[in-house]
């Protein structure tokens, strides 16, 4: 071979190797804002895990926007064992840092995952998922109960044995405690139960439907709709029962309040003429304001973003679907088959339901990217879950 061919080959050779290094997927920038639908998830490859401890790495990272690969396409490299506890350490294989580097002891192995799974996540500046609780109703045919679990599903526990309808589980902020509807005195009234001494007390007992309560982010006031005045209203009151102030009269069934994160509005669904529509009114009282969600039909159930930016909320299209629209109101994006939306502490993953057949089926979504995944570990027919936050 002469040396012109020599040149050129060489030449080919090295072309071959820019397209090769400019072919592989850039880093992804790790943010905190939410973009609906519109990312990407985040490529991790695992090695040196096994069993429940994998398990639990695969379903907490999954449900937060990442996904799994080989480590010669990961972004993030997570390596360890869990020999009797966990060790993982965390790598950056872009900027070839380590992010985490821990060993856990002291608790039982599941929790040791989920620990770690925190740890990486406020490395990335994010807020972790995994020691959150979720509440939700567990129908039983004819009646139902409310039940609460960690947000993978396990260490589930029976809250009520009323064996009568119960409903909308709410949780009291910062307290172990919650809020439901139940007909065990024979009428829709709210009780509020702490979960910590096992002790309830009726909250709201008015004439007629008293239901769908919804403490305010400080755990100082509650929403509710009670139809003692005629019609499902939207009302509120101070933690106590006391104050009871109505903020809607407007005899169009409204339903499902929900608090922004300052306290300032409560959002809820009612109906515009012959439409459902998603409202806000302040929530001292005054005029509500009609929140746009342009593109679909029938918007309910709303669940205001603990971070103010989101509400998430049922359509009512062809199947009932999981949207989410600016807390201003504006253009929509549909994300899932599902109804029931409650948004986790991080404002980036919802637990909803999902009708699968005759049962309901509780699923975590993550918002950004569309992934989604079923809570298995929690059997039967479960609906209307609500993320302690």
């Amino acid at each position: 071979m002469d040396s012109l061919k020599k040149r050129i080959l060489f030449s080919a050779l090295l072309l071959g190797i820019g397209f090769s290094v400019v072919a592989q997927p850039p880093p992804l920038e790790v943010t905190k804002e939410t973009h609906p639908g519109a990312e990407p998830p985040i490529w991790v490859s695992l090695s040196g895990f096994s069993g429940e401890a994998e398990s639990v790495l695969r379903f907490d990272l999954y449900v937060q926007g990442f996904n799994f690969t080989n480590a010669d396409n990961a972004q993030y490299l997570i390596i360890g064992s869990n020999n009797g506890n966990f060790q993982g350490r965390v790598t950056d294989r872009y900027n070839k840092g380590t992010l985490l580097a821990k060993a856990y002891s002291g608790a039982s192995l599941r929790r040791q995952t989920h620990l770690f799974v925190d740890e990486f996540m406020k490395a990335l500046g994010r807020a972790g998922i995994s020691q959150t609780k979720i509440a939700f109703k567990k129908d039983l045919g004819s009646t139902s109960e409310i039940a609460v679990a960690d947000f993978d599903g396990a260490g589930e526990q029976a809250v009520t044995a009323d064996h009568t309808i119960v409903a909308a589980p709410e949780w009291a902020p910062g307290r172990l405690a919650l809020y439901y509807t139940s007909y065990k005195l024979g009428n829709p009234d709210i009780f509020y139960h702490d979960l910590s001494s096992g002790q309830r007390r009726v909250f709201s007992r008015y004439a007629g439907l008293n239901t769908s309560p919804a403490a305010s982010p400080d755990g100082r006031r509650v929403a509710m709709i009670l139809s003692k005045g005629g019609s499902p209203d939207v009302y509120a009151c101070n933690a106590d029962g006391s104050g009871l102030l109505r903020l809607t009269a407007t005899r169009e069934d409204e339903s499902s309040p929900c608090w922004s994160p300052d306290g300032q509005w409560i959002c809820y669904a009612t109906k515009i003429g012959e439409r459902r529509v998603l409202c806000k009114i302040p929530s001292t009282g005054g005029h509500p304001q009609h929140i746009p969600t342009s593109g679909v039909l029938s918007p309910s159930e709303p669940s205001w973003s603990p971070d103010g930016q989101w509400i998430a909320f049922t359509a009512q299209m062809s199947n009932f679907e999981i949207c989410v629209v600016p807390a201003g109101g504006g253009a929509v994006t549909e994300l899932v088959t599902g109804e029931d939306p409650s948004w986790s502490p991080n404002s980036r993953t919802l637990v909803y339901t999902r009708r699968e057949g005759g049962r309901r089926v509780l699923s975590l979504l993550d918002v950004p990217t569309k992934q989604y995944k079923d809570i298995s570990r929690i059997t039967g027919s479960n609906s209307q879950p609500s993320w302690a936050n």
